[in-house]
Formats: structure tokens, C-alpha cells, sequence
């Protein structure tokens, strides 16, 4: 599978897309307001030019048109300056140029009808203009003389203009766009510094020398950060729980072993002798491996809805006792769900249930509640109850050897309580038996 790449050169190219993308789209808008004015305002001059034209026309007598030999515009004057005028007489057939157009044949707009405006841009092969152009009709002694005023601008000038702040406005938007990707990657630098100190403590961590994440990070790793040591810790308790059961397991049959070994001088006792030993390993084995596959608390494991499963519970134990034609009860909410491993969840409700209906008279029951956002659990019977009920908890021993797996079962159950961070209390219950309650935190 293909490497995604890092998170800064990601984070860097698509800020840096994006960064572009928006000078683009910024500059192109500034580009195209800025030529729109700049036209606009020659296009307005070039209207005033008309009107200086206007101000200074006349006609004769006899309809014939006269202008001023200087005008107030000296650009006129100038041959090929650049801005070029026409009027055009229509009734009489004449048509006057300003002294920048002689010699040259340009393209004048004689088409405006009168009171209208004609704005535009001509282009011919090699050249282009500016026009402006405006029809009048002018009144001589009761007659109506309809006449064009033309203005033309070599675009040229427009053109340079438009360029030089085109090079200006992508110069300046270019060094900004630098600037601004400098600025965000060492602020991208900066901000993922939390996760490059991260890794470094997790290579730590890999190579021993540190056995948790132990620096500050800011919110949006703190969880993260108390997760990986949650479940550190964990694994380290699952391992040193594996290590104590096999020490726990090779100690302890190591005397039925014994026993076994010395019971072959006595061929007489051996049979007996090796059912005792084997039924003692048999419950040494059966409490260790309890204890080593305890999966303890945790935060990840998914809810588990709990009525289901004691019910399931409850059936098998009527079908197992049925010869004592016990009442078992369970009383658990329907919705009730906890955070917890579902092994461990039938390992510890199973024994419970199976050490109170094992010593029951006629009744058994199992209740499960919350209660200040813990787990509690109380299971009760109509037994005898503890004798000595200190000594019930204690790893590998057994009350009451009549019932087997009785203290094997609870000390299981002492174990997996003790993994989730629990409390059990024994106590006597209403019944007149024995009464278990359990409460476990959230993990």
C-alpha cells in the first residue's frame, strides 16, 4: 500500500494550492476593476474632448462648418500625437479633422444619431482606438443641421498603462504569496511540534527507556496521549498477570506433584490418592488460567447489554439444578449496557450466580443496577452463608470442600473484581444465605 506522505507536506501543499488559488482569483478580479476603471476613465476624456469640439463649432450663414485654428486641447495641434478629432457636416458633405490627423486615415464613427453617445474600441490590422463619438443637430437660422463629433485615442497608452500595474499588482502579489507560504509553514512547524515531540517520546518508549508518554500536549493530543499510556499500562498489567499465574501455577502443583511422586511407593492408596491430587490440580489450573485471561478494565472494549446475558446464565443453571428445583431470579434493566470485556463479564457474573444457586436451599437471585455511574451487582442466596467470610477472597482457598469449585470460582471472581479497579463486599443477606455485592467504576 502506497505511503500517504507526511502530514506537514500535506498540510504544506494544500495551503500552499490554496494560497495560490485565491492570489489568482484575487489578482485576475483586481486586473480586470482596474482595466474597467482605467477605460472608463478614458472613455471620459475622451467625452470632455468632444465637448471642448462642441464648444468651439459654429456654423455660418450658410450652414457651413468653422473652427478655431487653436483649440483647448494642444494634443490636437500636434500631428500623430496620439488623439485624433473629426466633426462631420453631413448636410453640406464636408468634414473637418484636427492637425494630428493629417496624413493618416483613421476610422472614425460617423454613425451616432443625434442626442446619442457611441462608445467603443476599434481595431484594425496593426492598430487599435479609443472612440468616442456623438450625434447633435445644430439650429442656424431656423434650419436643423445635424452634425458627428468623433474623437479617437491610439490605445497604446491605455495598453502601457494597463501593463505597468499588471507587473506591479503580480509583483507585489507574488512577494505577498511568498511571504505568506513562509509565514504558514513555520506557523505549520510550529503547530505540529507537539506531534514530532510525540514520536520522538514513542521511539523512547519502543526502545526502552521511557514507559509512558510523559509530556504536555495540547488538548487535541491530550487523549490521545492518555490513551497510548492507558494502554501501556494495561499490557504491562496483562503481562505481569500472565507472569505471576505461571510463577502461581508451577508453585502450587508442585505439591500434588510431590505427593503423586511418593504415593507410587504405596500402590495400595494410589488410586485414591492420585483422584484427590488430580481433582486439586485440576482447580489450580482452572484459577490461574481465570486469573491470566482476565482482560481487565478498559475503555475500549464495546458496551456489553448485560440482561441477555444473565438470563442465559439463569437458564443453564435451572437445566444444571434442576434436581434442587431452585428459584432463580434476575433483575437487570433492558437497556443497561457496561464497557466491559464480554468474557469477563460471563466469567464473573457465571461464578457468582453458580456459587449462589451451588449453596441455595430453594432460591437464588442476581440483581444488577447503576447507581452514582457504577456497576453494582448483588447476588443472594438461602444458603448457610460464609462461615469464615474474611477468608473467602484469598487465591486458592476453599471453604468448603463438599461443593467443589467453590473457592476457585469466588477467587476468580476476586481477581477479575480487583483487575476493573471493583470493590467486593460479603456480607449476610435477607434470605438468611449469603450476599455478594460488587460495584465497579467506569473505566
Amino acid at each position: 500500500m502506497k505511503s500517504p506522505g507526511s502530514i506537514r507536506a500535506r498540510l504544506i501543499g494544500g495551503a500552499a494550492a490554496v494560497l495560490l488559488a485565491f492570489l489568482a482569483a484575487a489578482g485576475s478580479a483586481v486586473q480586470q476593476a482596474y482595466s474597467a476603471s482605467l477605460q472608463a476613465q478614458r472613455f471620459s476624456h475622451l467625452q470632455t474632448t468632444v465637448y471642448l469640439l462642441m464648444a468651439g463649432a459654429e456654423l455660418d450663414a450658410r450652414g457651413s462648418l468653422m473652427m478655431p485654428v487653436a483649440l483647448a486641447e494642444p494634443r490636437l495641434s500636434l500631428p500623430a500625437s496620439g488623439l485624433y478629432a473629426n466633426i462631420a457636416n453631413p448636410a453640406k458633405g464636408e468634414a473637418w479633422q484636427s492637425a494630428s490627423a493629417l496624413g493618416l486615415h483613421l476610422p472614425f464613427d460617423r454613425r451616432p444619431a443625434a442626442g446619442q453617445w457611441q462608445l467603443d474600441t476599434i481595431t484594425e490590422p496593426g492598430r487599435a482606438f479609443l472612440a468616442a463619438s456623438y450625434g447633435v443637430t445644430w439650429a442656424v437660422n431656423d434650419a436643423a443641421t445635424p452634425l458627428v463629433f468623433s474623437v479617437l485615442e491610439d490605445r497604446n497608452a491605455f495598453d502601457h498603462e494597463l501593463l505597468a500595474f499588471e507587473r506591479t499588482l503580480w509583483s507585489w502579489l507574488g512577494t505577498a504569496g511568498l511571504l505568506l507560504l513562509l509565514a504558514q509553514t513555520l506557523l505549520l512547524r510550529w503547530g505540529l511540534t507537539p506531534l514530532a515531540r510525540m514520536a520522538q517520546e514513542i521511539g523512547q518508549i519502543e526502545q526502552g527507556k521511557q514507559t509512558r508518554v510523559e509530556g504536555r500536549y495540547p488538548s487535541e493530543l491530550a487523549g490521545l496521549t492518555d490513551n497510548l499510556n492507558l494502554l501501556m499500562a494495561q499490557e504491562r498489567t496483562r503481562q505481569l498477570r500472565y507472569k505471576n499465574a505461571l510463577d502461581d501455577l508451577a508453585h502450587s502443583l508442585k505439591t500434588p506433584l510431590a505427593v503423586l511422586r511418593a504415593s507410587l511407593s504405596e500402590p495400595a492408596q494410589l488410586p485414591a490418592m492420585v483422584a484427590q491430587q488430580v481433582a486439586r490440580m485440576d482447580d489450580i489450573v482452572v484459577h490461574q488460567l481465570g486469573r491470566a485471561g482476565a482482560s481487565g478494565a478498559t475503555r475500549f472494549a464495546p458496551p456489553v447489554a448485560l440482561a441477555p446475558m444473565l438470563t442465559r446464565i439463569r437458564d443453564t443453571l435451572a437445566k444444571v439444578y434442576a434436581d434442587k428445583n431452585l428459584q432463580l431470579a434476575v433483575d437487570c434493566p433492558a437497556e443497561l449496557t457496561w464497557r466491559i470485556d464480554q468474557g469477563d463479564a460471563f466469567e464473573m457474573l457465571g461464578n457468582l450466580f453458580d456459587n449462589a444457586a451451588k449453596w441455595a436451599r430453594h432460591q437464588a437471585s442476581v440483581r444488577i443496577f447503576m447507581a452514582a455511574g457504577c456497576l453494582c451487582i448483588c447476588v443472594r442466596d438461602d444458603g448457610p452463608g460464609f462461615a469464615d467470610a474474611p477468608a473467602m477472597p484469598q487465591r486458592r482457598v476453599r471453604l468448603d470442600e463438599q461443593v467443589p469449585g467453590h473457592g476457585i470460582g469466588l477467587a476468580v471472581v476476586r481477581e477479575l473484581v480487583a483487575s476493573h479497579q471493583g470493590e467486593l463486599k460479603i456480607s449476610r443477606a435477607d434470605l438468611g444465605g449469603a450476599q455478594l455485592d460488587i460495584v465497579l467504576p467506569a473505566s
